[in-house]
């Protein structure tokens, strides 16, 4: 008796030995192949600052949910568990908020009215199809702020499958760059340069609001540069990033030498160019039609020692965004959505953190780009679909050809170039060249930086309805949002990111799921498989176990 109770009082001393040494060593282990659960080093450096509680509130819960948001459901929860491991300061809670019927209509009222906008979905079931809502948010606060957090990752065309796919994916980037709002102050500048006819405010305004909840922004003008460049370039370097967004007024060479002189010294910069001279609005005359003539910036010679050639050349493709007409005489006539060549929708089979997940991308009157040899290394983030056709100006273009039939073989110049981002050392426009001003400072070759070279003005141009700006991206007449401003933001983010958030953006999960028609098809082999054949096989072994423990104790 006595040795069986040093026997147990070891067995005990040890058990608690091993159990507080676990205690102090707690390690998570992640088993699965794509490290899903595994946060990056770029999230784990966002919540190391997180000295206050942040309090996550998640919408996406409910009983009715199909099969692929569960799904979804579990990884958010799943992903939040590993930022709580790394970061117990990160709270979290699942909130349904169309659970209790008395409050549901006012729950729903009040998320919506903070920007949480109700999402419906179609469930299958059983062979009937039902419609649900979910609310695909989550809220988080820290301190005094508090930030909206998308969960699903919307795409056009996309099915639920895919649609729950590329929000699985996008799922760490969406809460670290939540946390990182809260947490990170603001720091980086961005000057959005005025003075060579540059967009008006208003049509800025969408895209500025977003990307003012992560920088400093000003205005800037290079108005002061004539009489001292010095000065203008002085103050301009203590931005980080310019943003040139649809300059219709030349540059002057006193301009374009202070702005390279910018980019030597490192500076960031975002050009959304147009070589064409054309808006749509002209078109809405009783002619229905206008000229598109090539415009000169004064920047050719600019962007070709760079390493890129903005053409005076319309891309036209077949696969672009409709245009919406009122078709018809008087009051018989309609509102249609129609082809129009001249609105190419972009995307790209890259996986750069930019353009990786991204929604298509809609451009107007988009120019082309030549790429040229140099030591710049240069990424395609956006181009034309493969049935293209290139239109050199000037030229007539007119609504009409929205009811001419397109032959797809005059389209058969490829996919073309129409975003590209350069990286490396730059070689200065005016090396070896006469000096416009006289500055104190001259750098022929730059620190390693980079810029990104888009071939449309209007990607950035947010709709103006009785003088409300829009949001970007969003189609009134189709209810469709295309992915511009992602990827403007995404954009300007890669160009001054510092600490890699970015580049989670890149990380490949692959999500499984069940095949729905298999599912229909053999429902009732699995119903017996998982169900009868289990009771069958426990049946016969009872029968067997009987059997043999009566042989064996009567015998």
């Amino acid at each position: 008796m006595k040795k069986n109770s040093k026997h147990i009082i070891l067995l005990l001393i040890v058990l608690t030995t091993i159990n507080y040494i676990s205690s102090l060593a707690f390690k998570r282990i992640d088993l699965t192949q794509d490290k899903r659960y595994t946060l990056s080093s770029a999230s784990l450096n966002v919540i190391k600052d997180a000295t206050s509680p942040i309090i996550v509130d998640v919408f996406l819960i409910g009983d009715d949910f199909p099969s692929e948001f569960k799904r979804l459901q579990r990884e958010t929860k799943q992903l939040l568990e590993e930022f709580t491991a790394n970061n117990s300061n990160i709270i979290f809670q699942f909130i349904n908020p169309l659970e209790d019927e008395a409050t549901r209509d006012s729950n729903i009222q009040q998320l919506t009215q903070r920007g949480l906008t109700p999402m419906q979905l179609s469930v299958q079931e059983n062979g009937k199809n039902t419609q649900e809502v979910i609310f695909p948010w989550a809220l988080a606060s820290y301190k005094d702020q508090t930030v909206i957090i998308p969960l699903v990752k919307n795409k056009i065309g996309a099915t639920q499958q895919e649609l729950v796919s590329n929000s699985v994916q996008h799922l760490e980037y969406a809460f670290a760059d939540g946390f990182s709002k809260l947490i990170k102050p603001k720091s980086r500048k961005i000057a959005v340069l005025k003075g060579n006819g540059e967009l008006e405010d208003k049509y800025l305004f969408d895209f500025i609001k977003k990307i003012s909840e992560y920088y400093l922004i000003a205005p800037f003008t290079l108005d002061s540069v004539a009489v001292n460049p010095d000065k203008s370039l002085k103050e301009l370097e203590t931005f980080d990033l310019a943003i040139v967004a649809k300059p219709i007024d030349p540059f002057s060479e006193e301009e374009k030498q202070v702005l390279d002189q910018y980019i030597m010294n490192g500076g960031k910069s975002l050009w959304l160019i147009d070589n064409v001279a054309i808006e749509k609005d002209s078109l809405y005359n009783e002619l229905g039609k206008t000229f598109a003539v090539s415009r000169d910036l004064n920047l050719t010679d600019f962007f070709f020692k760079y390493g890129v050639r903005i053409n005076p050349i319309l891309i036209s493709t077949l696969y672009s965004a409709p245009i919406t007409l009122a078709m018809g005489e008087g009051s018989n006539s309609q509102f249609q959505h129609l082809q129009w060549p001249y609105s190419p929708l972009a995307s790209t089979a890259s996986k750069h953190p930019i353009v990786n997940n991204l929604n298509l991308v809609k451009f107007d009157f988009a120019n082309q780009i030549d790429i040229l040899k140099n030591d710049i290394n240069k990424t395609i983030l956006l181009e034309s679909a493969p049935l293209t056709k290139l239109e050199g100006t000037p030229r007539e273009i007119s609504l009409d050809v929205v009811t001419e039939q397109q032959n797809p073989e005059f389209f058969n110049k490829g996919n073309q170039p129409l975003a590209v981002l350069l990286e490396g050392k730059f070689t200065s426009v005016y090396k070896n060249r006469i000096k416009p001003v006289k500055l104190s400072k001259e750098i022929d070759e730059s620190v390693p930086t980079k810029m990104i070279v888009i071939a449309d003005g209007d990607l950035i141009k947010n709709d103006v309805i009785r003088n409300t700006p829009q949001e970007l991206g969003f189609d009134r007449w189709t209810g469709k949002t295309y992915g511009n401003k992602e990827f403007l933001l995404n954009a300007v983010n890669y160009l001054l990111d510092d600490d890699g958030l970015i580049n989670i953006r890149s990380k490949e999960i692959d999500v499984a799921f069940l095949n729905r028609e298999k599912i229909v098809e053999n429902k009732t082999y699995w119903q017996f498989f998982n169900i009868l054949l289990p009771l069958s096989l426990l049946t016969v072994f009872g029968f067997v176990f009987n059997y043999i423990r009566k042989k064996k104790f009567t015998s």
